[in-house]
């Protein structure tokens, strides 16, 4: 339960901050954002914890920072497919 609730205030974190460091215009308002900042947190946290201990999962196993920052890396790879899918359809 705790969690999850770490994974989406972190994904509201990593959403605005991964749109902001993205160059370009992404599109999607806030609440695409808020979505794209929570999926790229489950990223991110599954790519920090298959770097740092060599097991896919979703456990907290770092602090806030460090799982901010691997949250805010799975944010900018969501956001990147993302863009490259919303090109795809124009």
């Amino acid at each position: 339960m705790w969690t999850i609730l770490f994974y989406l205030i972190i994904g509201l974190l990593a959403g605005a901050i991964a749109k902001a460091i993205m160059p370009g215009k992404q599109g999607g308002g806030i609440v695409a954002t808020i979505i794209l900042g929570i999926i790229g947190a489950f990223v991110g946290g599954l790519l920090g914890n298959l770097i740092a201990n060599g097991e896919l999962s979703f456990e907290l196993k770092s602090g806030f920072f460090i799982s901010l920052f691997t949250s805010v890396i799975g944010a900018l790879i969501v956001l990147f497919i993302y863009g490259k899918l919303q090109k795809g359809r124009a």
